[in-house]
């Protein structure tokens, strides 16, 4: 990222770096340096998104705290599931251009690296802990309050279980209770992608992709849900009176 990159950066953000280097960092994909051949003393963002997730987890938490005074734990954790996901990441990534700064190898510049969501879901973290590391908490909460939560909208946070609703209505048919089985996981281990099938005795009824194991889960129940009241798939048994 050269020093009129740097600017462009600091001005959308509203933040000015006293160490450039931590924003080089934080931009700076593994692809990057596997191609380049930089050396240890410039690693790519990783560790920066390592630190940058414990961080945003912290603030959300911090700030849902504060909104939601009278909230259970389950209702504050479906609030901070939302606004954590690579999907929200993802968007706030694109609001701030983050992909035109990123340094990227070849081979992920021609997959289309600078629209991944994960991608870009990562190095918002790793930005995140740039700025901690650079100008403290303080403006790390800032940062985030802006970004991350500033655009929400509170009643649109879906904070529907989707897995008990599926239980729920699999009680109503008489059926067997859900299974939820893990059959794939991909990505690197601090940033899995996780499939999930849901099925009741061996009928299979959806599968899903989440960021989580837990995120996964209630993908697949919602379509399974779906799919069960359109009656695009049966459990084997029947609801008698």
């Amino acid at each position: 990222m050269v020093s009129g990159n740097v600017t462009e950066m600091e001005n959308t953000i509203g933040y000015s770096f006293q160490n450039p280097e931590l924003l080089l960092r934080a931009t700076t994909h593994s692809s990057y340096c596997r191609e380049s051949g930089v050396s240890a003393g410039e690693p790519s963002n990783e560790q920066m998104e390592f630190l940058g997730d414990a961080i945003l987890g912290f603030l959300v938490s911090e700030a849902l705290v504060e909104q939601f005074p009278d909230y259970s734990e389950g209702q504050l954790s479906k609030r901070k599931a939302h606004l954590v996901s690579a999907s929200h990441l993802h968007q706030v990534a694109q609001q701030i251009a983050l992909g035109q700064f990123l340094r990227l190898g070849k081979g992920e510049e021609q997959s289309g690296g600078r629209a991944k969501k994960t991608l870009l879901a990562d190095a918002l973290e790793a930005l995140i802990a740039a700025i901690d590391l650079d100008g403290g908490l303080e403006s790390a909460r800032r940062f985030v309050r802006q970004w991350i939560l500033g655009s929400v909208d509170w009643q649109q946070i879906q904070v529907v279980d989707h897995k008990s609703e599926l239980q729920e209505f699999l009680q109503g048919q008489r059926a067997p209770q859900p299974r939820y089985v893990v059959v794939r996981e991909k990505g690197p281990e601090h940033h899995k992608v996780f499939t999930v099938r849901v099925q009741v005795g061996a009928t299979r009824l959806a599968q899903a992709d989440g960021d989580s194991k837990k995120a996964a889960q209630q993908a697949a129940a919602q379509i399974a849900l779906e799919r069960l009241k359109r009656n695009e798939v049966g459990t084997g048994n029947r609801k008698t009176d």
